[in-house]
């Protein structure tokens, strides 16, 4: 094995890269569902209650190694003039909850009358999640007609969306109501890992999906009518809308980013210093080829994206031809990492990364119990003020590459809008709120607190951090903080979130990223479409024998189909 060396903080934390990021090996839902066929779990309906239009209410019984939990959906009819996918809405197609234990009628009669008001409702410790959904107009109806008929859809229509629902937000760690993640922790060890437990909600919403499809379509008026082609359901993900809410997570938990962040590029290190065969040269060639297909199978409307996937596959194209004739002379794969870097674009890099990382399960996979982290920043009274000073100038160098006496990079602000229930973006000067702004602007707040540090240090060259906070309590945040993160290899994402450019975007698909997320799909500079669980296996097929190489979906041929042999 050749030589360990992790790529850099100053390359694994800038702001385009994470936004270039890939779902991988690590990506919590396909850790999920490793452990779902790994510790088998048993999942069944222990009630499925819709009518001939599909509303009601289903129950699904998760049994696990360590606990039980039962996973409650409610389905309703939803005026297209109410359907909203914006954290606003009132009203949905589906809502939803993860909770511990078995359902019994009392409680489930709470449930229905409190789950589908979502915020407006209640709920209690005894649910890990909620949840609520919308159907895809675009596909559901013309799937449902077709079935009916008895013809299979196209697939390469299907993939043009790749999925019947999509979820329009998924809560959990104590949100209004719900269990916090302590008590998931210690409770249930089998979701002890980041957002498993909301992971768990967007698969089994999936399954529901493809369940109340199939209820539709056996019913007694259309005895023609089949089931969907079990490939086209395994192939069919849940959808999920992404705004603005999640991007100030990654900033806020930057103890978990670096645990996320570290696992990852340890994993791709050691992958790196693996020795090189010809089965994984063959097997890169093929995934490689499979992941060019997925992207081209991508429907965008955003220019942005759709040049960021064309240079994509130009650049995927360019290393695929070159392995087709040249494989035999690669002996070491960060021969491969390293041409990459100096002649493709970031997306075709990161997608290099977790490329290499598919072919080392037994280098990457044991990881993924690492992920997880309590997260408490701290500092020491007692350290010397210059201490905190060298912490700033070696592990903060990047915040002074920021002049802060231009406008242009304190002209954005972030704040929490209590009429939208979100996070928004606002401009210095020109919107109101600025002085409520969330606490995002890392580099500013640093460089403040080093000017205020050199200053007392100057007049004080011995004094200690608390004499430094008892001048100056405003920067107690920021010091715990700085504190803390110096211990750190990773977790500050290299960027001023001020600038009047700042892309949230790369916010949002980092985060998404290692949820497991695929096909992105820009609506604007700040929210995003993309798809979850497309390729996994349902969960019919939980108990049969599993190969964990649902990466990448490519819309499945169904040579028994006329309609497609025809295009074919």
């Amino acid at each position: 094995m050749s030589q360990i060396i992790l790529r850099p903080p100053a390359q694994a934390m800038d702001l385009e890269r994470l936004g270039a990021g890939f779902a991988s090996r690590l990506s919590f839902m396909r850790t999920l569902v490793r452990h779902m066929v790994q510790d088998q779990w048993a999942i069944s309906y222990s009630q499925f209650e819709l009518d001939q239009d599909g509303y009601g209410h289903a129950v699904f019984d998760i049994k696990m190694p360590h606990s039980q939990l039962s996973f409650v959906v409610f389905s309703q009819y939803l005026a297209p003039e109410e359907r909203n996918d914006r954290v606003i809405a009132e009203k949905w197609d589906l809502t939803m909850t993860l909770v511990e234990g078995e359902m019994d009628d009392v409680w489930l009669e709470r449930l229905a009358a409190n789950v589908p008001l979502q915020e407006a409702g209640r709920i209690d410790a005894r649910s890990l999640s909620l949840a609520r959904g919308n159907r895809s107009a675009r596909v559901f109806d013309s799937l449902l007609a077709q079935l009916r008929s008895g013809q299979q859809p196209d697939a390469k229509k299907l993939a043009e969306v790749g999925y019947l629902y999509r979820t329009t937000a998924v809560y959990g760690s104590g949100k209004f109501g719900a269990c916090d993640w302590d008590k998931i922790a210690r409770h249930h060890p089998d979701l002890a890992r980041p957002f498993a437990a909301e992971m768990l909600v967007c698969y089994l919403l999936r399954q529901f999906s493809l369940d109340q499809l199939h209820h539709l379509v056996h019913q007694p008026s259309y005895p023609d009518a089949v089931d969907l082609d079990i490939n086209l359901q395994r192939y069919l993900g849940i959808g999920n809308s992404t705004g603005l809410g999640m991007a100030p997570y990654l900033i806020n938990h930057p103890l978990l980013m670096s645990q996320w962040i570290g696992q990852r590029e340890q994993a791709y290190a050691e992958v790196l210093a693996a020795p090189v065969d010809a089965a994984k040269l063959l097997q890169l060639q093929n995934i490689l080829k499979q992941a060019m297909q997925h992207v081209r199978e991508v429907s965008t409307f955003d220019e942005w994206q759709i040049q960021n996937n064309a240079q994509l596959l130009l650049d995927t194209q360019d290393l695929a031809d070159w392995l087709a004739g040249h494989a035999e002379q690669v002996s070491d794969w960060r021969q491969l990492h390293e041409w990459s870097e100096q002649h493709y674009s970031l997306e075709a890099q990161e997608l290099l990364v977790s490329l290499l990382m598919e072919l080392f399960p037994d280098i990457v996979n044991v990881k993924e119990d690492a992920l997880a982290i309590n997260e408490s920043l701290s500092y020491d009274p007692t350290q010397r003020a210059q201490g905190l000073t060298d912490n700033i100038q070696d592990s903060y160098d990047w915040v002074f590459d920021y002049d802060f006496s231009q406008a242009d990079e304190h002209q954005t602000f972030w704040y929490y809008s209590q009429q939208k229930i979100e996070p928004r973006l606002g401009k210095t000067g020109v919107d109101d709120g600025a002085e409520l702004q969330m606490f995002l602007g890392i580099a500013k707040a640093v460089q403040e607190c080093h000017n205020d540090l050199l200053a007392l240090i100057e007049q004080s060259p011995d004094a200690s951090v608390a004499e430094f906070l008892l001048h100056k309590p405003a920067h107690l945040g920021i010091v715990s903080r700085i504190a803390t993160m110096a211990q750190t290899q990773y977790g500050e994402i290299r960027a001023n979130l001020l600038h009047k450019g700042v892309l949230p975007m790369h916010l949002l698909r980092c985060k998404l990223a290692f949820f497991g997320v695929s096909k992105f799909d820009p609506k604007s500079a700040l929210w995003v479409r993309n798809t979850m669980f497309q390729g996994a296996p349902v969960v019919a097929d939980l108990k049969a024998e599993f190969n964990d190489d649902w990466y990448f979906p490519v819309a499945p041929v169904l040579p028994t189909n006329p309609q497609v042999e025809e295009q074919e």
